[in-house]
């Protein structure tokens, strides 16, 4: 009888396997075909006189927009590193030459975002009613599949609302989608509110309670840095044009980031903000589907059995003091991340200290709601014709689907290697949950955990490297920003 039930069991979950293989495989060919489609639409990045990148002139040839982005070796990165850490500012007075050369690119950038690279570009009725197609496909996921509803519906509205033939919702400077956008989302100031509020609504206390966890949300980032080399191939495929500034906007989706993924794109490349938003947060509502195979694959079932024990009851006074430390080392060594790493700090102490409830409520729910509606909209802002119908939009998706598989990957294979030196083993299945996608991707490290044993409860473990995870990008886009950015 045992026999015939674990026979049983093996063949469903062979046929689970199977399914989730067949949606991911289903999923990805979707959006790759409606990258293939819509990216032959536009010419709005054609630059005929131009030799392009390609395997024959991969020598020779400069990437569209990428003239005046500086070369950085490994030595002037670190330079660069050195120089935007708190501490360096602190000591370092600035001399008369380095405060001219800081005016004159503060100068350079205005006029630069001064010039709107899309004004002037016609586009054909066509491709409004193929935005308007798109729109409706992104509520119709969100509404209908339940993929990250409250963030994709309100997308799809923005997306229709801003290619309506004549409503002018999104023309500058009257239009509401217009303002939302240039109010919050274009200067970065809704994804760090969002910020906020994610502080407000996580427990550190799985993450100090097992510091170690941290190294399994650091390995996660993996998937961000080795999308850069990916983005160094996608270059050599005639008709895609990616800078650096753009690359490091694409890596961040790895980190299932979105809010991140917003910053990061409206600091470097905010041409790009809308493609890389849905693309976040499309990975980021896949994670159920996405991660259990990777985590399957990576694993013995032996590892999947392992029971680890239960935390330590962590103080409140560690909880308190724990965003105030995290503070104050963002501020002396990261400083470009601090906006980020701030606002998360400055919601989390709120919501520890405890004499401010109505704060820490406000901020979990009214606050958060509305921002998260604003955001949206102002992201679906984006989503015109010009701006997405193109080559790069294909390579988005691939690079940011790569980017998400790497950094998975990575919070497991960490896992196994320190395995190798733990007397107390960890299970590898909460490695996977190192990617910024609260709590989502602990509850999927639960779920696979407990479907080859029930009692085996590893939510709370996972909940470390995955608010470690939330960190690790909040520092990878602080790096990016302080190596590319200004």
């Amino acid at each position: 009888m045992v026999y015939l039930l674990n026979v049983r069991f093996g063949k469903m979950e062979t046929l689970n396997d199977t399914k989730n293989k067949n949606k991911i495989f289903l999923m990805t060919a979707v959006f790759l075909l409606a990258a293939a489609v819509i990216s032959f639409g536009s010419t709005a990045f054609a630059d005929n006189g131009a030799e392009v990148a390609s395997f024959r002139t991969m020598n020779t040839a400069i990437v569209k927009g990428s003239e005046k982005v500086p070369s950085i070796s490994v030595g002037e990165f670190i330079k660069n590193i050195g120089k935007n850490t708190g501490i360096y500012k602190m000591i370092h007075t600035e001399t008369p030459e380095e405060i001219e050369a800081a005016e004159a690119e503060k100068a350079a950038i205005a006029s630069q975002e001064a010039e709107d690279p899309f004004s002037g570009v016609i586009v054909p009725g066509w491709q409004k009613l193929l935005m308007l197609a798109i729109g409706f496909l992104i509520v119709y996921l969100g509404a209908a599949k339940g993929f990250e509803p409250l963030l994709l519906i309100p997308i799809g509205f923005g997306t229709i609302l801003v290619n309506i033939p004549g409503a002018g919702m999104g023309d500058a400077p009257h239009g509401m989608l217009h303002i939302l956008y240039s109010a919050g989302v274009g200067n970065e100031f809704f994804p760090m509110l969002i910020f906020m509020g994610i502080g407000a609504m996580t427990d550190f206390g799985p993450l100090i309670a097992n510091p170690k966890m941290a190294l399994l949300g650091g390995a996660a980032q993996l998937g961000i840095f080795a999308t850069l080399f990916g983005v160094a191939l996608m270059n050599l495929i005639p008709g895609v044009d990616y800078n650096m500034l753009q690359a490091c906007a694409i890596a961040i989706i790895g980190g299932a980031d979105g809010p991140t993924s917003i910053y990061v794109s409206g600091k470097l490349a905010p041409e790009m903000m809308a493609v890389i938003a849905v693309a976040a947060y499309s990975y980021m509502a896949l994670v159920p589907m996405i991660q259990p195979p990777i985590m399957k694959m990576l694993t013995t079932r032996k590892e999947r059995l392992i029971r680890m024990k239960q935390l330590r009851e962590v103080s409140r006074a560690e909880k308190v003091l724990f965003p105030l430390l995290l503070l104050v080392v963002t501020l002396l060594f990261l400083p470009p991340a601090a906006p980020l790493i701030g606002m998360l700090a400055f919601g989390n102490f709120v919501k520890e200290i405890g004499c401010v409830e109505r704060l820490s409520k406000t901020i979990q729910n009214e606050l958060m709601n509305i921002v998260s509606i604003l955001l949206s909209l102002g992201v679906g802002s984006q989503m015109t014709p010009e701006k997405i119908l193109n080559m790069n939009s294909i390579g988005i998706i691939i690079l940011g689907l790569v980017a998400f598989i790497i950094a998975s990957a990575g919070g497991i294979l960490m896992a196994k290697f320190m395995n190798l030196f733990l007397k107390e083993k960890i299970n590898p299945l909460i490695g996977s949950a190192g990617v910024s996608a609260v709590p989502m991707a602990a509850r999927v490290s639960n779920k696979v955990g407990q479907s080859y044993d029930p009692m085996n409860f590893l939510l709370m473990h996972a909940m470390g490297p995955n608010v470690a995870g939330v960190i690790g990008t909040a520092i990878a886009a602080g790096v990016f920003i302080s190596t590319y950015g200004h």
